[in-house]
């Protein structure tokens, strides 16, 4: 399932995120790539340990426990502290699968990447290009949302982004382990949840909300993998 998410940062927190970003110094980000996906990548990235990359990860996934949408689709169990890209001057990242676990910077701990996401920080009309393209069964998909919007969607895909031919797109991207492994039944699950509370706002009262929320918390039971 592919979601887009509007407003995961205000207008103001994409500024304060921007400025700090500007004055970071910044690293080819071949540096954290696979011995595959070296091959494809081109662009900037925030070292791990920098100190911005921390602070805005840490801020982002406040933000993120906040944000009802992010929590229905995603169902998180762990979610790896975001990091940061820069593209432009034609920089790109060329098709590829992220990796299907990823160490968590500092601990032992391993984290299993069921879903990726892409924060944008850039508006649309500052750069040309840096378009997200997502593969799946139904096509290709192509992704270029206002700043503090986020795209969220199956890690196993296949994607890349596409050369930024003028200025430069920003973005914290991220991988979360669910609580539900299997996509299809993430997407049953946000939409049936969608479907409750759209009845809980039009009829708080009906007699079948017990129930369907009994479905909806029995079937999580069922599916989870922890």
């Amino acid at each position: 399932m592919m979601l887009k998410i509007p407003d995961v940062l205000t207008a103001e927190q994409v500024r304060q995120c921007r400025q700090a970003l500007q004055q970071a110094d910044w690293v080819d980000g071949r540096a954290t790539a696979g011995h595959v996906a070296v091959k494809a990548k081109n662009n900037l990235q925030l070292p791990l340990d920098h100190p911005v990359a921390r602070q805005l990860g840490d801020f982002i996934l406040g933000a993120l426990g906040q944000n009802p949408s992010f929590i229905s689709a995603a169902l998180p169990l762990r979610i790896l502290p975001p990091r940061f890209n820069r593209y432009e001057g034609g920089g790109d990242y060329g098709y590829h699968i992220d990796n299907s676990i990823f160490g968590v910077p500092e601990t032992q701990q391993r984290i299993r990447s069921d879903i990726s996401s892409t924060l944008f920080l850039s508006d649309p009309d500052e750069y040309d290009g840096g378009e997200l393209v997502v593969q799946d069964s139904y096509g290709a998909h192509t992704v270029k949302l206002p700043a503090g919007h986020m795209v969220v969607y199956p890690g196993a895909s296949l994607h890349r982004v596409t050369p930024v031919t003028r200025g430069t797109r920003y973005a914290a991207f991220f991988w979360t382990q669910s609580l539900v492994r299997e996509d299809s039944r993430r997407s049953l699950l946000w939409e049936l949840d969608t479907a409750i509370q759209r009845i809980a706002q039009s009829m708080p009262d009906h007699e079948a909300m017990p129930q369907l929320t009994g479905v909806y918390h029995n079937l999580i039971r069922e599916w989870s993998n922890t």
